[in-house]
């Protein structure tokens, strides 16, 4: 059908009248007639060669072929509704989503977020955030930023930051810490990553001790329980700045491991289109090297 001759006011009174099944209330919200909105429907049926409402009584009955035709019609007026909202100042707002980490999205990147929207104000940025684990095409993200070693099937990555492990933790705990060894018989919180604290401790030169304490898959979380006194958590220092400047956190030793790196990521089948090439370009320029 071409779409010079889509019967758009057809649609619409359809639409109406379907979600309220009566023409008087569609008539209201459309602002015209009830008879208008009637006229409409009817030409929409002679169009399609079949009834979409059971005329009652009291309202209206939709058909199996109204039913049908009730999804096709609201998808289509959202998505027309959704790309007319994008537009501001005569300008259409690009929509840009991005995944990010919640170690390095509260740790670095939101407190920096001002700066990319004050100089893209037509770019429309919409951050997730996750545990490290995201689906860059089922969740529809143009990039995730993630912390590990790069390596991720059918990714560009580009590296962000450094991020080596050390263990946080309360000053009145790490008062009881004067060796590396001290930490053996503490709780030490663990991310669902393994094998970070046998890491830590060959780098102290000490035997790792069993595995014990509570797993995360946040290390925000994590680090949040260290804070509150649970125990000892292997995270990157450099994302907890404010917490070690209060010294809400302690880092009792200068050992550090490294476990992998920040990334910023995007399918290698995705193409960069502007909004994409402004956020990277931003970021990779806010980024120490």
């Amino acid at each position: 059908m071409d779409r010079a001759q889509l019967p758009l006011n057809a649609l619409r009174a359809f639409d109406a009248a379907a979600r309220h099944l009566n023409f008087t209330r569609a008539a209201i919200e459309l602002c015209v007639t009830p008879s208008a909105v009637s006229h409409h429907v009817a030409q929409l049926e002679q169009r399609l060669s079949t009834r979409l409402f059971n005329r009652l009584p009291r309202g209206l009955a939709l058909t199996d072929d109204g039913h049908a035709l009730v999804p096709v019609v609201a998808d289509a007026f959202d998505k027309v509704a959704a790309t007319l909202d994008r537009y501001s100042g005569g300008r259409f707002q690009q929509a840009l989503n991005i995944g990010v980490v919640g170690t390095f999205a509260t740790g670095w990147l939101l407190e920096r977020l001002d700066g990319f929207t004050a100089s893209h104000p037509h770019i429309d940025l919409r951050v997730s955030i996750n545990n490290n684990r995201v689906d860059l095409a089922g969740e529809a993200l143009h990039f995730a930023i993630r912390f590990g070693d790069g390596a991720w099937h059918g990714t560009h990555a580009e590296p962000l930051l450094d991020a080596p492990l050390a263990p946080l933790c309360t000053p009145a705990l790490a008062q009881r810490l004067h060796s590396a060894s001290d930490l053996t018989r503490e709780t030490l919180l663990r991310s669902y990553r393994v094998n970070e604290w046998a890491g830590w401790f060959a780098a102290a030169g000490v035997a790792a001790p069993a595995p014990r304490g509570a797993m995360f898959d946040s290390s925000a979380v994590m680090v949040a329980a260290a804070a509150s006194g649970l125990g000892v958590a292997l995270a990157p220092p450099a994302m907890f700045t404010r917490d070690l400047a209060s010294e809400r956190l302690v880092q009792p030793f200068a050992t550090t491991v490294d476990a992998g790196r920040y990334w910023l990521t995007h399918l290698l089948s995705r193409k960069l289109d502007p909004a994409m090439q402004a956020f990277r370009d931003w970021l990779l320029a806010e980024a120490p090297r």
